[in-house]
């Protein structure tokens, strides 16, 4: 009769070990099959069937009090449970911190510390189960293994405390005492495996070196945002020497292409913008950096030639590329930022861009071909395909429509710009007030938005031009009556209702108001000049100067007409204070103005106003 070995007896334990081990290293083999699978549902399929293995073996491996000689394969389980998992959700979850947390105390378990353990908040347990492995060196191996996956999912939940914390105890013996994480991370070096060891989906190893390469990346990427640029060059530097996959390659050789550019090394910069679109197929940052560098270079056709590119780009749908079933950097990543100096947008964002540099470059006639496909999407119902600019620096809608507007008209389509004027006064007059109201009423008033009447004002504004453009002076002196109409009984600012988005604030602020109500009083004056009435033309221009005091081109309008009512001690005074502030420094504030309101102080600006002094300067008349 065969000897039968009882359960618990040694030989038992051994061959239930070799069988458990042998079910962790077919599951692996099958998940690294699914890895290679090309077919997307037969991948997916073997993976979560390996998945739930690993589940159901962890499950038997934990219902059985812990032991030193199973707690390497049971914590070498726990990890490829978790890389698993954390791949095929794309992300840490908080369950997979509580099976880090099970592991760390089935290790203090084995030790008699089941009581102390319940005492021990997360790093603490850390700090214990580092400790017991000191005793047992069998048992490092896995733990740096376990160690390295709280370290990611430290990372990508911003506990960098804890994360300083953990990588001191894992180098204790190189350099504890830094805190700075890229040199901990480099100084950490996991025990090697043993050769019979448990297969594991992704070594200690591998795991430190995409940790090692996403906290630089993370860091240089943070370090460029906020102006460290030397500092932010050489984490860069160390996240492109690291395992950098190609997608993210991209990313860091475009980041490296910022941080030069604004170091003042264009030449640099753009061989790693070069770099960046040969690496692979995400075009869209590099693209939209190379335009930045061309702008700062003042290489207009080159500028735009990368933004048409942009645009190209980013109609472009790709098909992601499989992740491989493993801990990967872009795993370890925030989600894109809009801040960021690498994010593009989305197309119509890009649109939008190149739109608008065509129009501030004197592009007009491409200009407004772009502003016309960016409202189609809006005017043929398709708004959900259209996603504005964020602010600051893109516009509202409203402000699309004006900077439309604005390029038709620079590009003599003024027909064209009275369309999509009518277009957005439907859309917006509807909430002005159906009559003037006193002050009061208008301050006591608050469902109506205060920051439509600018809107429609500039709109009236723009229709004025347009009409100037079709040589119909008194329908553009109507529209320029209407716009100021509108801007002296607009709701003033008031402050109990509420803080207005940024957008707003920009097409609302003080100076904003101020040089359009200058514009409108200069572009009626100058009609009215045109029509030979100097006297009503003068009203305007005096009235302009009083509002907006530093104009020099209401100063200068207001200059010509005294000249021609030959009212020559006013003139002179005039002449006087212009001399004078011109030998004074000049505030540069058209930054801060709305790109339609520029484009249209540029057309009320005198031809030449340098030759105007001059004439002034010798006439006999002053």
């Amino acid at each position: 009769m065969a000897h039968q070995t009882p359960l618990g007896s040694s030989a038992s334990h051994v061959s239930c070990l070799d069988l458990w081990r042998e079910k962790n290293d077919q599951l692996v083999r099958q998940a690294k099959v699914a890895q290679d699978s090309s077919l997307p549902l037969r991948r997916q399929q073997l993976a979560q069937d390996a998945l739930e293995g690993l589940r159901g073996l962890l499950c038997s491996l934990q219902g059985l009090p812990a032991t030193v000689s199973v707690l390497p394969l049971e914590l070498t389980v726990i990890c490829n449970f978790i890389t698993l998992r954390a791949n095929l959700a794309q992300g840490f979850t908080e369950d997979l911190a509580q099976d880090i947390q099970q592991g760390l105390e089935r290790v203090l378990e084995t030790q008699g510390q089941l009581e102390a353990r319940l005492e021990h908040e997360l790093w603490g347990l850390w700090d214990a189960a580092l400790r017991v492995s000191s005793l047992l060196p069998e048992l490092l191996p896995a733990l740096h293994h376990l160690a390295g996956l709280q370290a990611a999912l430290w990372l990508t939940t911003n506990r960098f405390g804890d994360l300083t914390l953990l990588l001191q105890t894992l180098t204790v013996s190189q350099s504890s005492a830094s805190e700075d994480m890229l040199l901990l991370l480099k100084s950490w070096r996991p025990p090697t495996e043993e050769s019979d060891a448990p297969l594991t989906l992704q070594n200690a190893q591998g795991l430190r070196d995409v940790l090692l390469t996403a906290f630089a990346y993370r860091q240089g990427l943070q370090e460029l945002i906020t102006g460290s640029l030397p500092k932010a060059l050489s984490s860069l530097h160390e996240a492109a020497s690291g395992l950098c996959p190609r997608s993210l390659l991209v990313q860091v050789y475009t980041a490296l292409g910022t941080c030069l550019r604004k170091m003042g090394s264009p030449q640099r910069a753009l061989l790693y913008l070069v770099a960046a679109l040969k690496e692979g197929s995400t075009w869209g940052p590099p693209l939209l950096e190379a335009s930045r560098l061309y702008q700062q270079l003042g290489n207009i056709a080159a500028e735009i030639e990368s933004l048409e590119l942009l645009v190209e780009a980013l109609s472009i749908t790709r098909i992601p590329e499989a992740h491989q079933l493993l801990i990967e950097v872009e795993l370890l990543l925030p989600r894109p930022d809009p801040a960021s100096p690498l994010h593009c947008g989305t197309q119509s964002q890009a649109k939008y861009l190149l739109a608008s540099r065509c129009l501030q470059t004197g592009r007009a006639a491409d200009a407004a071909e772009h502003y016309l496909d960016l409202l189609a999407l809006l005017v043929d119902g398709s708004e959900p395909k259209f996603s504005p600019p964020p602010c600051p620096p893109g516009p509202c809608v409203p402000e699309l429509f004006l900077e439309a507007a604005a390029a038709l008209i620079q590009a003599g389509r003024a027909q064209d710009a009275l369309t999509v004027c009518e277009e957005l006064l439907s859309r917006t007059s509807f909430l002005l007030p159906k009559r003037p109201r006193l002050w009061e009423d208008a301050r006591r008033r608050t469902k109506e938005s205060p920051h439509c009447s600018p809107w429609v004002s500039a709109t009236h504004l723009l229709q004025g031009q347009a009409w100037v453009q079709l040589g119909a002076q008194k329908e553009a002196i109507s529209e320029y009556s209407r716009c100021l109409e509108l801007l002296f009984r607009a709701t003033p600012k008031d402050k109990e209702q509420g803080p207005a988005s940024i957008c707003e604030q920009g097409c609302t602020s003080d100076m904003a108001l101020q040089q359009l109500q200058t514009a409108a009083l200069i572009s009626r004056g100058l009609e009215w000049v045109a029509l030979g009435q100097d006297t009503k033309a003068l009203q305007d221009f005096l009235l302009s100067v009083q509002m907006c005091p530093g104009n020099q081109d209401a100063s200068y309008h207001l200059l010509q007409t005294l000249r021609r009512l030959d009212r020559r001690d006013e003139a002179t005074a005039l002449w006087r204070r212009l001399e004078a502030q011109t030998e004074l420094p000049q505030e540069n504030t058209a930054w801060s103005l709305p790109l339609y309101l520029e484009t249209c102080l540029g057309w009320i600006c005198p031809p030449d106003r340098e030759t105007l002094r001059e004439e002034f300067q010798t006439s006999g008349d002053l």
